[in-house]
């Protein structure tokens, strides 16, 4: 089993803006984002490094999170520049050109870095980018591939699952999923560990998939469409599930609900009125959701109770929920770093990456942040306390 990655998600923040199948049937709702305001600065945020990758995330803001392993960093452009980096120093270890464009999110895992563009999914040596593998799926890809021992778990923004062999590319088995006619653009990150793979899609269904040879062993309707309009229908899964060591599946969905499952059956633990198109995040006993209007808040795993809730950053198109240093870490679209305490819900530093705004999730390890701005930029910044 993959631990590492098991809480990770490969998917930043997804605006309704982008829209696709027949976004044309209906529009986004407006947000007017929250001023921000001062606050009691508790924990500072020093930057170490910093470091231009490429021309960043494209005129599409395109998922392309980065990732670490080891010592190490990777992060990549959408033009196909992808750079290692020492997570300490940022010095280049290496940088390389895939001449083909990149869409999704990274994941480094086992001396590989894997990663998609073009329809294509790629697989390079972290020690030099050498590349190991081409392998071709049915469509794009913007979630990050996810491994277990044997397999890569591809998810296809036309609902198809794609498991390739780890070590040559070769296509094993194929899933392919109804999609309803307007979805959020992107797809849910799947969750994969050893037996099985936790599928969230978009038609508001979580399945599990037999790694042997992709059959479903069991699929629940997380979110149920509702509505006399498309738009007003339009569920989506479009997080990644993650699960416990003692078998618990917590789940979020756009327009639905925030679940938590028994991973063996799909049995309802319990469920919150939560709309998310963002991984959640478990730390001890709390998991934390940001919601669709960027709100923040901290729910009782045994129970789903609402613990705390900030909505200091309320409709400021906050990332994916990371963990450093004892904080709670989110981007906003103006480009700043937030830190909010985990126990008391409260906003305890703050720091500007960039003014082109931060769309996917920051990567952590222990007190240190990796963030990659919009424009490409990506720093690394230390929590103190």
């Amino acid at each position: 089993m993959i631990t590492k990655h098991m809480m990770r998600a490969g998917l930043g923040a997804l605006t309704l803006a982008l829209l696709v199948g027949c976004a044309s049937k209906g529009e986004p709702a407006a947000y007017t984002p929250k001023e921000l305001r001062s606050f009691n600065e508790t924990s500072s945020l020093d930057t170490q490094w910093r470091r231009n990758i490429g021309d960043g995330l494209g005129h599409a803001r395109y998922p392309i999170a980065p990732d670490r392993e080891g010592d190490s960093v990777f992060a990549a452009d959408a033009n196909g520049v992808v750079m290692a980096m020492n997570a300490d120093s940022g010095d280049v270890e290496w940088e390389i050109d895939l001449e083909t464009p990149i869409s999704s999110a990274l994941t480094a895992i086992a001396g590989q870095v894997y990663l998609a563009g073009n329809g294509e999914v790629i697989a390079l040596d972290q020690r030099d980018g050498s590349e190991s593998w081409r392998a071709r799926v049915s469509s794009e890809v913007l979630a990050a591939p996810q491994a277990n021992q044997q397999l890569l778990i591809v998810q296809s923004v036309d609902g198809q699952i794609t498991a390739l062999d780890r070590t040559t590319g070769e296509e094993r088995w194929a899933y392919t999923s109804a999609q309803p006619a307007l979805t959020l653009r992107g797809t849910g990150t799947p969750m994969v560990i050893d037996p099985v793979s936790f599928i969230g899609l978009a038609n508001g269904r979580l399945a599990t998939l037999d790694n042997r040879n992709g059959q479903p062993l069991w699929e629940v309707q997380v979110a149920t469409p509702r509505g006399r309009s498309e738009v007003e229908r339009l569920v989506d899964l479009s997080g990644q599930p993650i699960i416990t060591p003692d078998g618990r599946l917590f789940v979020t969905s756009y327009n639905g609900r925030v679940v938590a499952l028994e991973a063996t059956q799909g049995d309802l633990l319990w469920e919150a009125n939560l709309s998310s198109r963002h991984t959640p995040l478990l730390v001890g006993n709390l998991l934390y959701i940001v919601t669709d209007n960027s709100n923040v808040v901290a729910l009782d795993a045994d129970n789903g109770q609402e613990v705390w809730r900030n909505d200091d950053l309320e409709d400021r198109w906050l990332t994916a929920p990371a963990f450093a240093g004892g904080r709670i870490v989110v981007g906003d679209f103006e480009g700043y770093l937030h830190l909010i305490d985990a126990r008391e819900g409260d906003i305890v530093g703050r720091t500007r990456v960039h003014k082109s705004g931060i769309s996917v999730r920051p990567v952590t390890e222990g007190s240190t942040i990796h963030v990659q701005a919009n424009n490409g930029r990506l720093e690394t910044l230390e929590v103190t306390p």
